[in-house]
């Protein structure tokens, strides 16, 4: 039933990415083009899903657990560090360059090498960023 469930969610997300335009670099780019061509589009994109978000955590968070699961999974953590800003602005500034952000990637894959090509710098900056913790943790390991 979670693979099935998660498959329909993927699919309307897949096919609201795709009606709304969003798998089209150009689109995200010029959104942030403010002084060329500027499309507010993405705006309204943003701030309808955070709209249906808002909604869907107030009902969600009403039932007293998941429907597939015995818990709710939310984050402990509440403070800021170096690896979330780290993390959001190299997020940011390769949405910005590419006009690809990973989870409107996804239904573009087979529609050519520059998502395929954005897809790879993804895998290799999580590669290279898990790398990186790992070498740190086992430098203040080593060294306590």
């Amino acid at each position: 039933m979670k693979v099935v469930l998660a498959f329909a969610i993927g699919l309307v997300f897949g096919c609201g990415i795709l009606i709304s335009g969003m798998g089209d670099p150009a689109k995200v780019l010029n959104f942030f083009d403010l002084a060329g061509t500027w499309d507010p589009s993405l705006a309204f994109v943003m701030g309808g899903a955070l709209l249906v978000t808002a909604v869907g955590y107030r009902l969600v968070f009403r039932m007293g657990q998941p429907l597939l699961a015995q818990s709710f999974s939310l984050p402990s953590k509440k403070e800021l560090d170096v690896k979330l800003i780290g993390g959001s602005a190299v997020f940011g500034i390769g949405w910005a360059l590419t006009g690809f952000c990973p989870g409107g990637l996804v239904p573009v894959l087979g529609l050519g090498t520059e998502p395929l090509l954005t897809a790879a710098a993804i895998v290799a900056g999580i590669l290279t960023a898990r790398w990186m913790i790992e070498l740190t943790y086992r430098r203040k390991t080593a060294e306590a």
